[in-house]
C-alpha cells in the first residue's frame, strides 16, 4: 500500500514539465544544474509540484516553472525567450526521471537531491537513458537507503522515547513484527491498515508517515 500525492495519469505531464524546466534553466539560461537543483528543492514550487498541484504539474510549461523557481529563491539569471527543444538533452532526461522518482517514492525533492545532486543525476544519462526507468529507480533507492538506513517506524518510535517492547505492548502489534519492520525484513507498506493504524496511534502520526517511500516499494 503506497499512498502517492497525485494520480498516475498526471505523471507523464509532470515529467515533461520538470524536464523542460531543467533543460531551459541549464541550456538556455546558463544556470548550473546544482544551483537550480538546490533552488528548486527549497522552493515552494517544489512542494506544490510534489503535492500534485495541477497549476504546477499541468498548468504551466517548463520555462515558466524554471523562472518561478529562480525568482522565488532570488537566484540571479538573465531571462530569455521560452525554448523547448524537441531533442531530449541529458538535462531534460534528468528532470524527467527526477519527476517520476519523486512521484514513485513520495519523498520530497529536498530529501532526494540531498542524497543525489541534480548534476549527479545528469551524469547518469549515458548509463540509464536507454534502459527501463525502474533501473534508475532501483539505483536511487539504494543510494537513499545508504543515506538514511533507519526506517521511518524506528525514527518515530525513538522520537517518542519508546522501546520496541513498549510499543508492542501498547499498540498490540507483536514485538517480532515490529522488529522485522525495523530490520526491513518485512515490508511495512504491505501490512494491514489495522496494524498501521495501531502503530500510528501511539506514535502520534499519520499512517502514511510510517510507510517506506523507498527500498520496499
Amino acid at each position: 500500500m503506497v499512498i502517492r500525492a497525485y494520480d498516475e495519469d498526471y505523471v507523464a505531464g509532470a515529467q515533461r514539465v520538470l524536464g523542460h524546466a531543467l533543460d531551459f534553466a541549464v541550456m538556455t539560461l546558463g544556470i548550473d544544474p546544482d544551483v537550480f537543483g538546490k533552488a528548486f528543492s527549497v522552493s515552494d514550487c517544489s512542494k506544490q509540484f510534489a503535492g500534485g498541484n495541477p497549476a504546477y504539474v499541468a498548468g504551466m510549461n517548463g520555462c515558466e516553472l524554471a523562472r518561478e523557481v529562480l525568482l522565488e529563491t532570488n537566484t540571479p539569471f538573465e531571462d530569455a525567450e521560452d525554448v523547448m527543444f524537441i531533442d531530449r538533452s541529458p538535462e531534460y532526461w534528468a528532470g524527467w526521471v527526477l519527476a517520476f522518482f519523486q512521484w514513485y517514492s513520495n519523498l520530497s525533492f529536498l530529501e532526494i537531491l540531498s542524497a543525489v545532486s541534480l548534476e549527479g543525476i545528469v551524469e547518469m544519462y549515458p548509463i540509464y537513458h536507454e534502459t527501463d526507468i525502474m533501473r534508475f529507480v532501483d539505483f536511487m533507492q539504494e543510494k537513499l537507503s545508504e543515506v538514511s538506513p533507519q526506517t521511518r517506524l524506528r525514527i518515530r518510535r525513538e522520537a517518542c522515547h519508546l522501546s520496541q517492547s513498549e510499543l508492542a505492548r501498547i499498540s498490540k502489534v507483536p514485538l517480532r513484527q515490529i522488529q522485522l519492520f525495523e530490520q526491513r525484513q518485512r515490508d511495512i507498506n504491505k501490512t494491514s491498515a489495522e496494524t498501521l493504524f495501531r502503530l500510528a496511534k501511539y506514535l502520534h502520526c499519520e499512517m502514511a508517515d510510517l510507510m517506506e517511500p523507498y527500498g520496499h516499494l
